[in-house]
């Protein structure tokens, strides 16, 4: 898979390291995330300003990060606000964050595809008009059904932990 290349990339490496190349970022997020056990965090806004942050069962699927909030949780009021947003995760080798917008998906087919992804991992998800539900979630999700949501990349940075170590920006086209 091609994917979605940086449009621009910047060495924030202070150690004479090379830039990561966002191959690598893509690659890690592809395998990592497809396992439930990856801790991910989605940073959002409330609207007095506040900063909000809240654990996620994000998805990388098809180039793009997906991942799922009950309707009437304060991230999902937050998105409604702000779609401005960041989801951070702890890769193995990399640490990222993606920095981008969030907007709902309602579309039946990509619901089904990623209800789909979402079962295979264990998580027996399926579309219900245009949310997800499940027999369970996690605690703080509330009650189903869920919305799920894709997140834009505008920029994503990633400081790699071990070798070849590094530090870069890379910035996508709107």
């Amino acid at each position: 898979m091609t994917g979605r290349e940086p449009v621009e990339t910047a060495n924030l490496d202070r150690y004479d390291h090379e830039a990561l190349p966002w191959s690598r970022a893509r690659e890690r997020l592809e395998i990592d995330l497809a396992k439930m056990s990856t801790p991910s965090f989605l940073a959002t806004v409330r609207p007095d300003g506040r900063p909000h942050s809240a654990g996620i069962g994000a998805m990388w699927v098809a180039d793009a990060l997906y991942f799922t909030s009950g309707p009437e949780t304060r991230k999902s009021r937050n998105l409604a606000a702000n779609p401005a947003c960041t989801v951070s995760v702890r890769l193995e080798g990399i640490d990222l964050v993606l920095e981008g917008t969030a907007s709902r998906v309602t579309d039946a087919a990509t619901l089904d595809r990623i209800a789909g992804v979402y079962s295979d991992t264990g998580w027996p998800a399926e579309r219900s008009g245009e949310s997800l539900t499940a027999p369970y979630s996690a605690p703080s999700a509330g009650p189903p059904p869920w919305h799920l949501y894709r997140l834009t990349l505008g920029t994503a940075v990633g400081v790699a932990w071990v070798e070849p170590y590094g530090a870069t920006r890379w910035r996508f086209a709107p």
